[in-house]
């Protein structure tokens, strides 16, 4: 278990995988990203990847009851966390469907709580999507750390081990994201401690 040092208790962020999409590049930019989570020190770190969640597209009640264990799996991840990594994709200037659709499956959740944004893609390395998500996670009233992390031309930006060809680059990006997040992490909680969020 990783201990904050600075509050005497862990931080628990979950690392999302956005896309689920055969023969995606997530997995490769999510398990550095966890691993970097896990060498900050600051973090207990929870990898999911969507595509071992089942989640309705439909969102009726019958529909979410369907869902079963795997929602209900999901819905407690998303719970214990103290804050968020979103690694996403870029597709047609946004995020994965299967993103968004985790997203609405959710709501206390996300509430008061900080998000870092990861992403990857071509030549704007997934910019398009993260902005998109940013107005999201507003609206589910989730915030968004300012810096973010991201990689152009992802499957040349990556060496054969996972790891990206800049490591110093690469490495103090995620930092600066990381210690934002750790920041947000630990002021939103101690802040909930004292008055409990309610939408």
């Amino acid at each position: 278990m990783t201990i904050d040092h600075r509050t005497g208790a862990n931080l628990r962020v979950a690392v999302i995988i956005g896309s689920v999409r055969e023969g995606r590049f997530g997995p490769t930019v999510g398990n550095w990203m966890a691993a970097e989570a896990e060498r900050h020190g600051d973090f207990d770190v929870d990898l999911v990847d969507l595509a071992e969640v089942e989640l309705p597209i439909d969102m009726s009640a019958e529909s979410a009851s369907d869902a079963g264990s795997s929602k209900t799996s999901l819905h407690e991840r998303l719970d214990a966390a103290d804050a968020f990594v979103v690694v996403s994709a870029e597709y047609n200037r946004s995020f994965p469907a299967s993103l968004k659709n985790a997203i609405d499956h959710h709501k206390s959740e996300w509430y008061a709580k900080p998000v870092g944004l990861v992403s990857y893609g071509g030549i704007a390395g997934g910019l398009h999507a993260l902005e998109n998500l940013r107005q999201v996670f507003a609206e589910v009233r989730a915030m968004t750390v300012r810096d973010t992390v991201s990689f152009q031309w992802a499957g040349q930006a990556f060496d054969e081990e996972g790891f990206p060809k800049d490591r110093a680059g690469s490495t103090a990006a995620a930092k600066m994201m990381l210690d934002d997040l750790s920041w947000w992490a630990t002021a939103l909680r101690e802040a909930k401690e004292k008055r409990p969020y309610r939408s």
